[in-house]
């Protein structure tokens, strides 16, 4: 099973016990996070499409470092003008372990056990 959720401006692909690289999000190490905003679920065969989110669906994460990406050179000149203008960029990134993919039915159950 994987959802595709959207997260800092992208959509990524999470399926459970993978690693991944989103954009820089708030938060310490070995903390977790929840990522509310699936724009789809995929459960085999069945497959289930938000407009534009699936509702009561969700991913859950832990936070396993923050850092920045390989430098990326930008260079600007105008010819014949004496104009040169070289700068670097390292964006900086969440790295994430998606622990959990919950569904609207497994979000209800886990809710209705919880209260008993």
């Amino acid at each position: 099973m994987f959802a595709i959720v959207e997260t800092g401006g992208k959509q990524y692909q999470m399926e459970e016990g993978k690693y991944l690289k989103v954009e820089l999000l708030d938060g310490e190490k070995d903390s977790k996070v929840v990522f509310d905003k699936v724009v789809m679920i995929a459960n085999g065969k069945k497959s289930k499409v938000g407009q534009p989110y699936v509702k009561g669906a969700s991913v859950e994460g832990t936070i396993l470092g923050h850092d920045k990406e390989k430098k990326v050179l930008v260079y600007k000149q105008r010819p014949k003008k004496g104009y040169r203008k070289l700068q670097g960029h390292r964006q900086g990134f969440t790295k994430v372990m998606i622990t959990k993919v919950r569904t609207t039915a497994q979000k209800k159950a886990a809710a209705t056990t919880e209260e008993a």
